[in-house]
């Protein structure tokens, strides 16, 4: 281990594996490791440094912030929060939508739990159950575990509170009949990131629509992953048949600074009262001020379009893996949310040998292995990162004793 990963694991919690390189710079969509090696970022910090690292416009922003005010708690106000506050309520289409400014993907989706179950027990008091889908992923505190569908990161935690319903995260009718009086909200993803990049069919989506307005309950779109441009439009929902009347957002808002938020229209903006739901660094003025240089920076760019196109070429480039690899099987996602299939477990083994590559990406199912590059992502880039991507593939393929053929396809795989 290097003299930093001794100190770290003498005093880190293990929380995570071993690191597989340390880095100390990063620069657009390059990060800069202690030997000074050049890897090219296909993750960006798990779908969080759309900009790419340290942009200049970001970087100036918490500069200025810092340097004016970076804390006050939420008893004052402070511009950044307010202005963001009304961005958001602008970019969603939402004239009337109200705002919870949390840390972190997790606490804001734990504001939209807390947020439909007091609009749920306003009307019932029995109306708290929640009903999400199956490979979910919404956080690691107690609420979002449970709603989270990966039932081995509820195991070590057990027993948890039982309020969540999981059903399979592409049957509509299964959805509709989990559904009832005493169901408070739907929580989903249109995207399940960590669930192995699956797009949840649109028809789910609109069963999910119509059983919470039959029932009285509230939809609420995870946009944690998805949100801020990553996979096409601004929120991945606005590419879909339904409104949701919660979203929530974290990762890419502010650049790699903490903040999330939890956004709410209609009847469920009204829901919290004073003292309802609190957080002490929520709306920090500096996360705040990031944030705002975000959105400034993608319309200025124009980089929705741009990461459009990008998207177009990183498809194209990745289908022609698949056309030529015997390990390489299929295509999903949408925007720069990407998963490549693979016709084996060896997707530990592909990131693996992209590292050896200096290309950063990462597995999130056993066969598939994920690509979130920044929205400012060039298409030298991206051929580079196919490269390197094939030459993976070529190395870890003699691996796979299994012909292709012979495998079944992916279980739920669902292409671009």
């Amino acid at each position: 281990m290097s003299e930093l990963e001794t100190r770290a694991d003498a005093h880190l919690m293990r929380t995570y594996p071993p690191p597989a390189v340390s880095f100390v710079s990063g620069r657009g969509s390059m990060l800069f490791d202690t030997a000074g090696n050049a890897w090219l970022d296909f993750l960006c910090g798990l779908a969080v440094t759309s900009l790419g690292h340290a942009h200049p416009a970001v970087t100036e922003a918490v500069a200025r912030q810092a340097g004016t005010l970076t804390h006050t708690s939420n008893l004052f106000l402070t511009a950044p929060a307010v202005e963001l506050a009304e961005r958001l309520a602008r970019l969603t289409g939402w004239d009337d939508a109200r705002v919870f400014f949390a840390q972190c993907g997790a606490t804001a989706n734990e504001a939209a739990i807390k947020l439909a179950r007091r609009y749920g027990k306003a009307r019932h008091p029995d109306k708290v159950r929640v009903v999400a889908l199956e490979g979910s992923f919404h956080g690691r505190t107690l609420a979002t575990l449970e709603a989270t569908g990966q039932p081995a990161k509820h195991g070590p935690f057990a027993p948890l509170a039982g309020f969540v319903d999981h059903v399979a995260y592409d049957d509509a009718e299964v959805l509709r009949a989990a559904v009832t009086d005493a169901t408070c909200a739907v929580l989903l993803e249109v995207v399940q990131g960590e669930g192995g990049v699956r797009r949840v069919p649109d028809e789910v989506l609109v069963a999910a629509r119509e059983a919470c307005d039959a029932h009285d309950a509230l939809l609420i779109v995870d946009e944690v992953q998805t949100g801020i441009g990553r996979t096409g439009p601004w929120f991945a929902f606005q590419a879909t048949p339904v409104v949701p009347d919660v979203i929530t957002l974290a990762k890419a808002l502010a650049n790699g600074l903490p903040i999330g938020a939890c956004v709410a229209h209609g009847p469920a903006a009204e829901v919290f009262a004073p003292g309802d739901h609190a957080t002490t660094f929520g709306g920090n003025p500096v996360a705040c001020a990031a944030a705002n240089a975000v959105i400034d920076t993608i319309l200025a760019d124009g980089l929705l379009a741009t990461a459009e196109a990008r998207s177009r070429r990183l498809v194209e480039g990745l289908q022609e893996l698949v056309a030529t690899s015997p390990l390489a099987t299929g295509v999903r996602g949408a925007g720069l949310l990407l998963g490549l299939e693979l016709a084996a477990p060896v997707a530990a083994e592909v990131v693996a040998a992209c590292r050896e590559q200096l290309l950063v990406v990462n597995a999130v199912a056993a066969d598939v292995v994920r690509l979130a590059p920044p929205l400012t992502v060039t298409r030298q880039e991206i051929d580079t990162a196919l490269t390197a991507l094939a030459a993976a593939l070529e190395a870890v393929a003699p691996a796979v004793s299994t012909p292709a053929s012979e495998l079944p396809p992916t279980p739920g795989a669902t292409r671009t």
